[in-house]
Parts: C-alpha cells; structure tokens; sequence
C-alpha cells in the first residue's frame, strides 16, 4: 500500500457490484484506494439460489477481494463492519468482524457507500428464522441444507401426513429470485434426485410459490409474466398470487386467500424471497446529511450520487433512489447492472475531479431484464430486440 500522503484518499464501502465497479475503475489512478467490506469475496448475488439447491459449489460464485488487487500496491482490503460516519472530520469509524480487529479510524478524501439491501419480513423478524432467504452465500448453504434435510427426512418419515410436510416447499415472493429458486427446486426434484430415495418419490414434493401481485415478475411485461408462469407450472409449480402471506413457523406458512380466508399450507421448508429494504447505512447517511429516505429506507442522492451538501461522499446501488434535475426522486430496477453503471460513474467523476473537469449528471441505460426458470426455459426482456 502507498504511503504518500499526497495521493487523493478514497474509501469505497462494500464489495458488491457498484462498489467494485468503483475500485476496479479507481485502481490505477493515483489515489490511494481502500476497500471495506464483512466479507473478503466478492459474491455473484444473481447465482445464490443455484448454490441454494446444490447445482453449483459456493467457489464458482464468490471470489477473494484480495486476490483481485493483489497487483496494485495503491488498493487496500479491509474487513470489517462500518461502526459510523465522521462527515465533518472525513473519517470512517471501524469496528471488528469475527475478531479481526480493524483500524479504529480511516480517513479520506473521497467516500463511496455501496451498501446494497437485504430482505424485508415487513416487520415479522421472528420469520427470519423459519423463512430463510438466499441474498448472501451463508444463507444459500443454509437453505441448500434445508432443502436436502427436507429429502432426507421424508425418505425416514412414516407417517403420510408429516412426510407430505417434509415434500412441501413454499417460496415467498414471485420476483426474478423466487420464480428462478421455485424452478431450480423443481427441477431438482423432478429430475436430479428422482433415483436417489427408495422410500420416496421425490416426483411428488409440491412447490408453492406465494406472491401478492396478480402475476409474477411485476417488473416483465405481462405476456412474460404470463409465459414465467406457465412454465413453472409445466415443472409443477403452483402459484398463488394475489395472495399474502400472513405467518410463518417452523410447521408451515399462513396464507390469506383474501375474503378473510385464511388457509395453513403445512411444510418444513419455507424461502423468502420477498420485498428489500435498503442498508442500513442509507439511513445513518440520511440522518447526518438531512437526505430524504423512502419508505424502503433509500436515501436519496443528487444527480451525480453525491449527499446534499456532500460533494465528496457517494452513495449508489440498492440502498438509494436519485434525484433528477426537476427535484423528482427515481428508483432505479434494484438489479445488478444499475450498481455496476453506478460504480463506472462513480470511478469517472472522482477521475474527472482530479483532472478539473465537470462530468454530466448519472443516467442509467436499460439494457433489459432476464430470468431462468428451469433447465431450458428462461423469459429476457432485451431492449432493442
């Protein structure tokens, strides 16, 4: 790591996709680099749930952050947790993560906040538990082991009802995560675990897929959203939209079918996939800048995703909505494409900065939307096409 204390200092937060976009396009500049994150990978969120049911090993989607800069001398990996934010002095407080203690302190020139989001149980936190989700690896292999447990027990299971329990798996929420994990469910039931029981038919497990829309993937046309669905249930799948679920336990899930009705779904395993809220990072920049947040808790950003009043901190990814030049706020798609753009923008602006000179306003270019629903079946709304 450099040490000349004239080089621009930049502290990029989190190793996701818009906050390694940032240091990948920063690294061989003449700034002193940082990286902080929890984690020391890099993970490819979109393939956790293929990790959740076992088709891929969890090495193929998660890559070590070290590993990836250990050629430049100016980029530092951190691993640790943000504690808070020191706008005025520009510094970044610092606290441990499985013992490893970090600097209290890092000082910089230049902050970006990649803090991404995670799952809302709109506030029943006590689902975490029985209702696990797949947007980090730890909780892929959870689920992964849940999902075999599940097999597993069937095959030792008696008593008719109970092992129908164990054979039922309920995925809550009908996005691009949901539709592609109750796919992959599907095909490893009917597929890649027919011949492995001999007590059971793995053929016969039920899953069910829970949205409360009127079809699944909201953010797809409708003739998508149409054809998703008909594809999934081709691979057995049932969907129940406009359906909310009301509980969760470790016995099963509480569906309300609407009219007041409200029917018990008995399983052992339950995914959520269902509504995000951003970091909670968002927040504690919103309170030190006087930043609007929404009600997913996003803050928001200037049109170069600066902070009001902040030129020198950055904030971009899941955890906020932007501000255009009319003083609207937009929402970009929480995918992984917005944060990588964002992260490309981000790095441009710091280099032009250090040049002296201006960059336009952030502008987000849609490319399209894709998701795989089993082996040989997938919908993609590519723009142009």
């Amino acid at each position: 790591m450099s040490t000349d204390t004239n080089m621009h200092r930049v502290v990029v937060v989190g190793g996701g996709f818009g906050g390694l976009q940032a240091a990948l396009r920063l690294r061989s500049a003449r700034v002193d680099l940082t990286l902080v994150d929890r984690r020391n990978f890099h993970l490819f969120q979109p393939l956790t749930y293929q990790v959740a049911t076992g088709a891929l090993a969890p090495g193929e989607i998660a890559y070590p952050l070290r590993a990836i800069f250990k050629r430049h001398r100016n980029v530092r990996v951190l691993l640790a947790e943000i504690a808070g934010f020191d706008l005025g002095a520009r510094e970044l407080r610092l606290r441990a993560v499985d013992g490893v203690p970090p600097p209290a302190a890092i000082p910089y020139d230049t902050l970006i906040v990649a803090g991404g989001s995670h799952y809302s149980y709109f506030g029943h936190d006590d689902w975490r538990k029985p209702a696990a989700e797949v947007k980090s690896l730890e909780s892929a292999l959870t689920v992964r082991a849940r999902i075999l447990s599940a097999f597993e027990a069937a095959e030792m299971e008696p008593d008719p009802q109970r092992r129908a329990a164990w054979l039922t798996f309920v995925v809550v929420g009908g996005g691009p995560t949901g539709v592609e994990m109750a796919g992959q469910i599907a095909e490893l039931a009917r597929d890649t675990l027919r011949n492995d029981f001999r007590t059971v038919d793995s053929r016969t497990a039920r899953i069910v897929l829970v949205e409360m829309a009127d079809r699944v993937l909201t953010s797809f046309p409708p003739s998508l959203s149409a054809r998703a669905e008909r594809s999934l249930a081709r691979l057995g799948v049932t969907s129940r939209l406009g359906q909310t679920v009301v509980g969760v336990d470790e016995e099963g899930v509480a569906i309300d079918a609407g009219g007041g009705a409200v029917e018990r779904v008995p399983s052992r395993t339950v995914i959520w996939a269902a509504g995000v809220e951003a970091s909670g990072l968002a927040s504690r920049l919103a309170e030190l800048t006087g930043a609007e947040r929404d009600r997913a808790g996003r803050v928001t950003v200037e049109p170069d995703l600066t902070l009001p009043g902040h030129p020198e901190v950055f904030a971009l990814g899941d955890m906020v909505r932007v501000r255009a030049a009319d003083g609207s706020s937009t929402v970009l798609p929480g995918v992984a494409p917005v944060a990588m753009q964002q992260g490309r923008y981000v790095a441009k602006v710091v280099r032009a900065r250090l040049s002296g000179r201006e960059t336009p306003p952030f502008r987000y270019r849609d490319k399209g939307n894709l998701a795989t629903i089993g082996r040989a079946a997938a919908v993609a709304d590519v723009k142009g096409v």
